[in-house]
């Protein structure tokens, strides 16, 4: 099994003797619990658990990420931006 969705192993304990309820549902602590985040489920053999948080995108923005050049465009784009290289753009010379 190919374990790349883990991008740092400096894990901390967030919560202490989480029982599984009556309908073996666990409830995340509230430092995990942040809007518009699901988790894809991984377990091994001896019953460890690592949940992979994910995020969902429109289908109408999936073309993105289907692009390359486009995407590395982006990127490119908001590095420039964050390193304060900006200039003003006049919409009507569009």
């Amino acid at each position: 099994m190919k374990t790349d969705f883990i991008k740092d192993n400096n894990f901390q304990v967030v919560a202490e003797s989480v029982k599984p309820d009556a309908k073996k549902r666990v409830v995340l602590p509230k430092v995990l619990n942040k809007p518009g985040i699901t988790y894809r489920v991984y377990s091994n053999s001896i019953g460890q658990i690592i949940l992979d948080p994910q995020v969902s995108i429109p289908a109408s923005e999936l073309w993105l990420y289907e692009n390359p050049e486009a995407l590395a465009g982006l990127k490119q784009g908001l590095k420039e931006a964050a390193e304060g290289k900006l200039s003003k753009v006049n919409l009507d010379d569009l």
